[in-house]
């Protein structure tokens, strides 16, 4: 059975990723042309909160919208045209409901986490992907220029803007829990006392798996323009006896050594695979013998033709974060954890639309 998103066919589970790619018709080359347009309705739609608007009440007439979201007329039929002409409503006589999907995500729960994505792409994202042929041609990411700051990589710039900082690390957190449910099945760690969790920013992954290993340990590493975020976000969660933060720089701090696991959740997209790998060394001298390393974040085909939701997200890295990064393959996470010492390298595929993987890598003992 094939999902539609948005209505059009070019935008099937097979455009996805989860098959082959869908081939591209009219339809799907208005919508990338479009593109902007179309995310524009997308984000007045959580933004205006017309989706939960239909998902609180059921259909509504034009007119119950108009009043309901505060709207002039004009307006009010510009957002229902575009959400409808998308598939993000569905118009039955004189009526407008939301879409299946929207309703299905609803009462999933993951409605929220997909508004926070949106929330993301709007304020952060959009600002830099003007710029995604410059920085491809000089290989960096010249579109760290939209937010004002000193640093060469974003995150250090979130401390001088609290709004977008705090509109980020939502939508980590969020992109975060579509996944790491499957993280935390996948990873035993019923015999490792001490976590190591890199770049864990609010510690979501390291709370995660602190509350499914009652025994565990935890430390975070975060820059310390982070780090206060991630001290609070702990203790909301009341694991601050066994889950705790350390400034630092990845790269220029040592890491504490003594660790059973160390974890880096959605770094390694950010640097290049030279950076990654000293990382990945870095993990290794602090690693017990027997010890493991586990990447979790988005993966590429080994082929190169997907997902497409990999192929999407790397416009981000090329444009904003850092100089390197996009979503590699994991032939390319493999090979940098045999160059940094690790063997017995597992793959574990994420279910679901994400393209999250999970890698497990182990020191030999000795």
């Amino acid at each position: 059975m094939t999902t539609q998103v948005m209505g059009s066919p070019a935008h099937s589970s097979a455009a996805l990723g989860t098959a082959e790619p869908a081939e591209l018709d009219m339809d799907g080359l208005s919508l990338l042309l479009f593109g902007h347009a179309a995310f524009q309705y997308l984000n007045a739609a959580c933004e205006l909160r017309l989706l939960d608007l239909l998902m609180e009440r059921g259909s509504l007439t034009a007119d119950e919208i108009r009043d309901r979201l505060g709207l002039a007329e004009r307006a009010a039929d510009i957002l229902l045209l575009g959400c409808t002409a998308l598939g993000l409503t569905r118009k039955e006589g004189d009526r407008y409901g939301v879409a299946p999907l929207i309703a299905s995500l609803g009462a999933e729960g993951a409605w929220g986490k997909i508004k926070d994505t949106v929330a993301f792409e709007q304020h952060i994202v959009y600002r830099g992907q003007v710029d995604f042929v410059a920085s491809l041609r000089e290989n960096s990411n010249v579109g760290l220029r939209h937010i004002p700051g000193e640093h060469p990589d974003l995150y250090h710039r979130f401390s001088q803007h609290p709004q977008l900082e705090s509109i980020f690390y939502r939508y980590m957190r969020s992109w975060s829990q579509l996944a790491n449910e499957h993280l935390v099945s996948a990873v035993d760690l019923s015999g490792a006392a001490r976590l190591l969790d890199c770049g864990g920013g609010d510690a979501v992954n390291a709370l995660a798996l602190a509350r499914h290993n009652p025994h565990l340990e935890a430390t975070v590493l975060e820059i310390p323009a982070s780090a206060a975020l991630t001290k609070e976000r702990i203790a909301e969660a009341g694991l601050g006896d066994r889950v705790s933060v350390l400034p630092c720089d990845m790269f220029d701090d040592a890491f504490p050594d003594g660790n059973d696991c160390v974890l880096f959740a959605h770094q390694l997209v950010i640097w290049t695979p030279e950076e990654n790998t000293a990382l990945l060394r870095k993990a290794h001298d602090a690693l017990n013998p027997g010890g493991r390393v586990v990447i979790f974040n988005s993966m590429s085909n080994d082929e190169g033709d997907g997902p497409l939701v990999a192929a999407l997200d790397s416009v981000y890295f090329a444009t904003l974060p850092a100089e390197g990064g996009m979503i590699y393959p994991w032939s390319l996470h493999e090979r940098c954890l045999r160059e940094a010492g690790f063997t017995a390298i597992e793959r574990v595929p994420v279910p679901g639309w994400t393209p999250h993987g999970i890698i497990i890598a182990y020191k030999h003992d000795g």
